[in-house]
């Protein structure tokens, strides 16, 4: 092994944790790391490393090719604008002049499919639709006052599945009025941008990172370096790498994901304390699969009203949620599904042709049998990847979640943990997992700066000893005899003059 080298404080990861549609992970990773290594360095701490596991940055950020377009596998929207707070990934997005599309949908409980092609009345959606959120507002109330949950009514019917979706797994992690809409804002934004979402990064990155034509060349930021050990105490962190190299350093900001927490591939040595290690497994982790489909030509419907439509199916979550991207991408022909949790897992176990297959059907039963083929597929496997490992944090409903909280942020040893896991109001969202970056590393400095006072303070005190001794010795020998001893003493100047405060003590002592 080499010791590569020591820094003040090490940064894991360079990827941003988050959102797919609300819950952007793609981006949070990154942009986290970036904010926390932004604040640390704006406040002198220099000689910091950011250590990223793959080959660059971005983490669930992630755009690619795909039919002639750079499409965001991950993070997509960004969401909470028009709000009476100001959301802070909008503003910076705002300011580099990202180009975003607003995304309605109110309408997309209006363009419901049953599996014979044939759209559900306005009428019955709606009220399914509002019954499904009168129950879920009902049993959060009646948490919010200690009381047992009513007995809400248990989906059903293939329309009564679909809604269900969307209101627990595609619009939200729980159904309630979360602080990303109440205070930022309802509206959201899909990112349409050929520079990518990553855009945002890489220009925060240029406030404190070598750069050159937009890409960072930095000796601070080391890619391709896995971390497998984690060796903490009260005096520091080692980090072993899995090709070998070993970082220290006197701190440590850890931004992996919580699925990558949840797993072996990071050992803690010693093991992390019981509170911490129960914390972690609490919480739920959310897969968020995104999957792109190319055609040769149009065959849906499109309009202002009709970017999202949706397949009600007697198995919930199959193929539920659709979105053309023309508002988007005009004359793109690119559809895009969202699957989640154990449909996303059961797609990324199989082949990209199966999963075409099982696509095609689904359309052919919402269009009929004539449409065209697929010409391309692209299927993200957030899952699967041991660097990911999901796509974002929920809280479950428990009786003390504020404590969960508070366990899962809180540091262990030199060892501080961020993520959109740890943001309390945002968790699960790009500007959480930004804010939590920032959070962190004002906890840190603040630690450091304790720290440097404790050691000055001590320093003080040592310089002091020797007075102190030689005042000791002094007042002994005075109230031996009255006269002073005609040996030298090893102060220069006589311990009278400072017990009358006639001399004082150096300048530099104090």
């Amino acid at each position: 092994m080499d010791y590569t080298s020591r820094s003040s404080v090490i940064i894991v990861g360079a990827g941003v944790s988050g959102e797919n549609r609300h819950r952007n992970n793609s981006l949070l990773s990154l942009l986290l790391r970036i904010a926390a290594a932004k604040v640390l360095a704006e406040n002198g701490v220099k000689d910091l490393m950011i250590l990223e596991a793959s080959d660059r940055i971005g983490g669930r950020i992630r755009k690619e090719n795909f039919g002639g377009l750079s499409v965001e596998l991950g993070a997509g929207w960004i969401a909470g604008v028009g709000g009476r707070e100001s959301n802070p990934v909008w503003e910076l997005a705002s300011k580099l002049g990202l180009r975003t599309c607003f995304s309605d949908y109110s309408n997309a409980r209006f363009n419901i499919y049953d599996r014979s092609g044939e759209i559900f009345p306005s009428g019955i959606a709606a009220d399914s639709y509002k019954k499904a959120v009168d129950s879920a507002i009902q049993n959060l109330r009646n948490q919010e006052l200690g009381e047992p949950p009513s007995s809400p009514s248990i989906p059903k019917t293939p329309i009564e599945l679909a809604i269900d979706f969307i209101l627990h797994d595609f619009e939200m992690a729980e159904v309630e009025p979360i602080s990303t809409f109440v205070d930022l804002g309802e509206r959201e934004f899909l990112v349409a941008d050929e520079r990518g979402y990553e855009y945002l990064l890489y220009k925060m990155a240029e406030d404190f990172l070598h750069t050159w034509e937009g890409k960072i060349l930095d000796s601070r930021l080391q890619l391709n370096k896995v971390v497998r050990e984690l060796h903490h105490s009260n005096s520091g962190v080692t980090v072993v790498t899995e090709d070998g190299c070993i970082y220290e350093a006197d701190y440590l900001i850890l931004s992996v994901s919580i699925g990558v927490l949840q797993s072996d591939l990071i050992a803690f040595n010693p093991p992390l304390p019981r509170w911490k290690s129960e914390a972690i497994e609490k919480l739920d982790l959310i897969v968020y699969t995104k999957i792109f489909l190319k055609f040769p030509y149009k065959f849906w419907p499109s309009g202002p009203e009709k970017e999202f439509f949706i397949y009600a199916h007697d198995r919930r979550g199959y193929y539920t949620f659709w979105q053309n991207m023309e508002n988007a991408y005009p004359d793109s022909n690119i559809l895009v599904v969202t699957l989640t949790n154990e449909e996303s897992k059961r797609v990324e176990a199989q082949s990209d042709t199966e999963t075409l297959k099982e696509a095609m059907e689904v359309l052919r039963d919402m269009f009929g049998p004539d449409i065209p083929n697929a010409i391309d597929i692209l299927v993200p496997r957030w899952w699967n990847n041991r660097l990911q490992r999901g796509s974002y944090s929920n809280y479950p409903i428990v009786s003390n979640n504020l404590q969960l909280l508070q366990n899962i942020k809180a540091p262990v040893d030199r060892i501080f943990f961020t993520g959109e896991h740890t943001s309390e109001r945002f968790n699960g969202y790009v500007h959480g997992a930004y804010l939590a970056g920032i959070d962190t590393s004002k906890s840190l400095l603040e630690e450091m700066n304790r720290e440097i006072k404790e050691r000055k303070s001590e320093s003080q005190s040592l310089m002091l000893e020797p007075f102190r001794a030689c005042t000791a010795a002094s007042l002994t020998n005075l109230s031996q005899t009255d006269k002073v001893s005609s040996s030298p003493h090893k102060c220069d100047i006589p311990t009278q003059k400072y017990l009358s405060g006639k001399v004082g003590f150096p300048e530099a002592i104090l």
